[in-house]
């Protein structure tokens, strides 16, 4: 009989793949030995895997770059990172290896931004995307970028008071951008993002702020669409409607040359995963040809915000199975020896699910489980894949220690999870590690935070040390 947890999965999906395979009964992701981290390093271990990072850039600027070819399009395409997916230097060094741009979201990345400009990673050339909601902090700097000479730097407006906040702090020549205030899905509890500015108000925006005014150049349309780039028809629909505005825009406003589609690519959450991202783009860009062409307009300069796709991939978390407890006749819970809410907040509070195998035992046979984390809260479990509404294990035997792999966690966990600071039930942060390869393809690790102690959280508590 096929009762092994190797025969579960074979059945289930087409194994191996691009990123995971077999050694014997152990897991390798991306050819690492994820028991000899574990031996080295001990549970619960978080990882970074930082070629994944410049994998995934250099994948879509294929993929644009082939629609472009395909299509007969003039345009250029530029890549951003959104910081706010993670904010850690490890992660810009990686991706700024790769001449991409910069999408900044608050006040402190603006710091970030310069912190990158002193040390080299980006410079004059580097586009600067500041989108988000702009208090004063933030409108100060990105008006202390301008004013010292970054002239990609592009404030993307908001809502109708940021553009007069910025120039009360510069007398200086700048670009801006405008977001569209964008139709969210009919499942959602509103109609319209929070985000942006009106379809119907773009134009004459324009034309009472902007169009007069000598000090500003727009170049730039801001297109979110927050569940990101999915063939739906609700994405295509909501993409026909931004080039309306495009186009109508354009015919107002010379210096409009780029159009920004945020939003993001999806990101494997499922050993099932299918997405075909070259045809995504390849239609995409056909779309927007075609609108300006019959439009007779030029067609806008791509900019893309990928935060989730760049560096979503790269990461990953080990866990051990340290106790099994049969609650009743059906229900029984693998206790991990962490907590789910605190190292991936995501899977608590949006129901999120990741990419989900055992480590080793893989020729053992199999039982359907319940995950349970150590805090005492009840929504601190894992109990369903994206494929199916179970999760299995192989079998809980005390004498033989069972590991298990949470995959393509890189993107939000830390900074949701409050990196560094308290945690529920004071349920310790675990051991951070990077893994790198260099020029020859060796591989390296290094570890980037210790497991947190009690003498961290009791400082952060405001104990007295004596």
């Amino acid at each position: 009989m096929n009762t092994k947890y190797s025969d579960l999965i074979n059945q289930t999906f087409y194994f191996p793949q691009e990123e995971f395979r077999l050694n014997k009964d152990t897991l390798l992701f991306h050819n690492i030995d994820l028991m000899k981290l574990v031996e080295q390093y001990g549970t619960p271990l978080k990882f970074t895997y930082l070629p994944a990072i410049s994998n995934n850039i250099n994948k879509a600027k294929g993929w644009f770059r082939k629609a472009m070819e395909k299509n007969g399009y003039e345009g250029k395409y530029y890549y951003c990172y959104c910081t706010k997916s993670s904010h850690f230097e490890f992660v810009m060094n990686e991706a700024f290896k790769n001449n991409i741009h910069i999408e900044t979201s608050s006040a402190f990345d603006i710091n970030i931004v310069e912190n990158l400009l002193k040390t080299g990673k980006i410079n004059k050339n580097t586009y600067i995307v500041c989108n988000g909601f702009k208090r004063e902090a933030y409108i100060d700097n990105i008006a202390r970028l301008i004013n010292n000479g970054y002239n990609k730097t592009i404030p993307v407006i908001d809502n109708y008071e940021e553009l007069n906040m910025i120039l009360e702090k510069t007398k200086k020549k700048f670009k801006v951008g405008i977001r569209i205030a964008a139709e969210e899905e009919p499942k959602f509890e509103f109609y319209t993002s929070r985000l942006g500015i009106g379809y119907k108000n773009i134009v004459p925006f324009y034309k009472r702020e902007i169009a007069e005014n000598k000090q500003v150049e727009l170049k730039m349309l801001h297109f979110f669409i927050n569940t990101g780039i999915r063939d739906t028809a609700y994405y295509w629909n909501e993409l026909v409607k931004c080039l309306k505005v495009y186009i109508n825009l354009k015919k107002e406003c010379p210096t409009l040359d780029s159009l920004n589609i945020g939003g993001g690519f999806p990101i494997k959450n499922s050993l099932a995963f299918e997405y075909d991202y070259q045809y995504m783009v390849d239609e995409i860009i056909n779309q927007i040809k075609t609108a300006c062409d019959d439009a007779e307009v030029p067609v806008p300069n791509i900019f893309t915000e990928f935060g989730s796709f760049t560096v979503g991939e790269s990461g990953g978390a080990i866990y051990e199975v340290i106790y099994q407890k049969q609650q009743n006749d059906r229900e029984k819970w693998n206790m991990i020896d962490s907590s789910f809410i605190t190292t991936l907040p995501d899977s608590w509070a949006i129901s999120k699910r990741f990419v989900m195998m055992a480590v080793n035992r893989w020729n053992d046979t199999y039982e359907r489980v319940l995950l349970g984390g150590l805090t005492c809260d009840s929504d601190d479990y894992y109990n369903s894949e994206q494929h199916m509404n179970a999760v299995y294990l192989p079998k809980y035997n005390k004498e033989k220690p069972l590991y298990i792999g949470f995959f393509n966690t890189g993107a939000y966990q830390e900074t949701i999870g409050g990196f560094g600071g308290l945690h529920h039930c004071l349920i310790p942060q675990p051991k951070h590690i990077l893994i790198d390869r260099d020029e020859n393809g060796i591989l390296g690790t290094e570890v980037f935070s210790p497991e947190q102690k009690s003498e961290d959280v009791l400082k952060i508590l405001g104990y007295d040390e004596k």
